[in-house]
């Protein structure tokens, strides 16, 4: 146990605290050398009144945003027109230096289900313009939610061309599932070269999502909808658990790197004030509506968990995998998530989560040979959601997930034992926009992997997202691909498209 003195006096040290606690000299009117909207606008966590303006002043992004430590007053104005000819809300916010010179305005007084442009003003310099859309009235009827997802977009592995192509697409939202960043040092042989070593300090990791902010195609994909998005391991340290590093690390230590990155991450992403971190905590776990079609329950696997029970990586199966005290969710986030699922009255019920919970075994025979990162290795908490399902039957309910790098669509069983059990959910894994590479068209292994586990319904392991149509009838999943990321301008391919009926669980090819 850390003394809590001992370590906010580290927390003091390491540039980190309680943001927006000190006091700095207020700048009205600031003068810029250069442009200091670099990384772009963003919006997110769409209500029915309102959303999250997002954008960080950085004229030298890519050293610590090159601004004194001074507040900066940042103007913003919300119009129902692209040309910002009808404003109907404005008003300024504080950019700070705790908090990076980001800024993050929560709007409210808005109409239900509407789209909206926006724009920021610091000094004489104004940023490009945004557009966002509010939710629907809670309750409403809903004919069609159309979003994209996506997720693990390492930089050094190639270009985000799938972005530019999600840009361009009708959408009401992009919802992220994490591995918005890479935290490994960078390679001269990659496609594109992280600056600095491993990041480590706030600044190093402000640094890394300046970086990666700057890419135009990721740039697009921000101005262009509202995003919903929660993280996973690569935002702090590969296959973290709680407080338990992926390498040998004082807990102390490693709790001040979390601090870090935990601050960076809510700094860069248009996230409300109640995700605000407290030193090395945040929450992140939330549910958004939108009317009576959709509820999203936007989950947190990567703060809460019990270190992997067998070890990460691919494993075979051990004892401890079985332990009923292993979690990946945490008691506090797994009951709020039961008794939300439970009060929900929406026709589709979506989990937005990071790692692949039906079980994937890559042995033949009756032996189970598994990847232990992801729900595979918290048997246990993961038949409690299973059993949830089956028997306390919310609507319809949808699994997203990220992490593993190539595209997926399973049936979740509710005994993964037995294949003839009941399907009590659908999941849709997507794809990674860049990490990995180019890649290639069938996963390592893949005919076992096919013939061991018959709940698989698809996959391939190219480069892209998931484009989702929902409506009150049928979910249709797009999967997308890219044929490579190693050079840009990559053409966008539909190579599959699933479709769930309302009322019954599992998906079924249509295309």
């Amino acid at each position: 146990m850390i003394p809590r003195r001992s370590f906010l006096t580290q927390l003091s040290a390491f540039g980190l605290g309680l943001a927006g606690v000190r006091r700095h000299p207020f700048i009205r009117q600031p003068r810029f050398d250069t442009d200091p909207f670099t990384l772009g606008v963003a919006s997110g966590d769409p209500a029915p009144d309102g959303v999250v303006l997002w954008t960080r002043l950085a004229p030298d992004p890519l050293r610590g945003g090159g601004l004194d430590p001074e507040n900066i007053e940042v103007r913003w104005e919300v119009a129902e027109d692209e040309g910002m000819r009808r404003i109907v809300e404005k008003g300024s916010s504080t950019a700070t230096p705790d908090l990076g010179h980001s800024v993050h305005v929560e709007v409210q007084r808005l109409d239900p289900g509407r789209w909206y442009w926006y724009r920021f003003h610091a000094g004489g310099a104004t940023s490009p313009v945004g557009r966002t859309r509010t939710a629907p009235s809670a309750g409403a009827p809903v004919d069609r939610l159309r979003f994209a997802f996506a997720s693990c977009q390492h930089y050094e592995d190639g270009y985000y061309t799938a972005y530019r192509h999600m840009a361009n697409e009708d959408l009401d939202l992009v919802v992220h599932l994490g591995d918005y960043i890479y935290e490994r040092g960078g390679d001269r042989d990659r496609i594109r070269m992280h600056t600095y070593g491993e990041i480590i300090s706030l600044e190093n990791y402000r640094n890394r999502y300046a970086l990666y902010r700057a890419d135009p195609d990721l740039q697009a994909a921000h101005q262009a909808f509202p995003w919903i998005l929660t993280w996973d391991d690569h935002e702090v340290d590969n296959n973290y658990a709680a407080d338990v590093p992926e390498d040998e690390q004082r807990r102390d230590a490693f709790l001040l790197r979390r601090a870090a990155a935990y601050q960076a991450y809510y700094e860069h992403m248009p996230l409300r004030r109640s995700s605000m971190p407290r030193g090395p905590d945040m929450q992140l776990y939330r549910q958004i509506a939108f009317g009576n079609l959709a509820r999203l329950f936007v989950l947190d696997t990567r703060q809460y968990r019990s270190d992997q029970p067998c070890g990460d990586g691919l494993k075979m199966a051990c004892p401890e995998m079985y332990n009923p005290a292993a979690t990946l969710l945490g008691a506090d986030q797994e009951s709020w998530l039961f008794s939300s699922l439970d009060s929900s009255n929406a026709q589709w019920n979506v989990l937005v989560q990071q790692v692949l919970m039906a079980r994937l075994d890559s042995a033949a025979g009756p032996e189970l040979e598994l990847y232990m990162d992801n729900w595979n290795g918290y048997d246990v908490a993961r038949q409690r959601v299973l059993d949830f399902l089956g028997t306390r039957k919310p609507s319809n309910p949808v699994v997203l997930t990220g992490d593993i790098h190539s595209h997926w669509v399973c049936d979740l069983k509710q005994d993964f034992n037995d294949a003839e059990s009941a399907t009590v959910g659908t999941e849709f894994a997507g794809t990674s926009i860049s990490s990995e590479g180019d890649g290639r068209d069938a996963w390592r292994g893949a005919p076992t992997i096919l013939a061991e586990n018959p709940w698989v319904k698809y996959h391939i392991a190219r480069r892209g997202y998931v484009s989702c149509e929902v409506t009150p009838d049928e979910w249709t999943a797009h999967y997308r691909i890219v044929p490579y990321v190693s050079q840009p301008d990559a053409p966008l391919e539909t190579p599959a498209r699933f479709v769930v009926e309302n009322g019954r669980a599992g998906a079924e090819r249509s295309g």
